[in-house]
């Protein structure tokens, strides 16, 4: 199986237009799916999602959660909760950990950790990004 994904074309306050990897991949929790283009950041860890994200595939904080603080570039931190989901790319469905953020200012980023041990993933000139299994 191979999927491709086109880069999209953004504005960067430095650069201005810019092109960046994105994947269209769903989201599920049970019942509850979602799904968007996520940034494919071979330098982030773990899949990161927002707040309102986490929200709409029926998160909720539990008394068993814990609370834990991830920082990327920056130095500010960000408060996040560690769930696990399945993910959707192309046809292929698998179990993943995500980084759910408890604030809404975070990327929607597709990390490492339980995707990129799954797929070869290749960055065509600044074109598309691969996914082969």
């Amino acid at each position: 199986m191979e999927i491709e994904f086109d880069f999209r074309k953004e504005e960067s306050k430095l650069f201005g237009p810019v092109l960046r990897p994105v994947a269209r991949i769903i989201l599920i929790n049970g019942e509850e799916s979602f799904a968007e283009h996520l940034y494919v950041d071979s330098g982030a860890d773990i899949t990161l999602i927002p707040k309102s994200v986490g929200d709409a595939v029926g998160f909720v904080v539990e008394k068993t959660d814990q609370i834990t603080e991830i920082k990327g570039i920056g130095e500010r931190g960000v408060p996040i909760i560690i769930k696990k989901l399945k993910i959707k790319i192309g046809e292929k469905i698998f179990d993943a950990r995500v980084a759910w953020a408890l604030i809404e200012e975070v990327p929607l980023l597709l990390g490492r950790e339980d995707v990129f041990n799954l797929f070869d993933i290749s960055f065509l000139k600044n074109r598309k990004t691969i996914f082969k299994e």
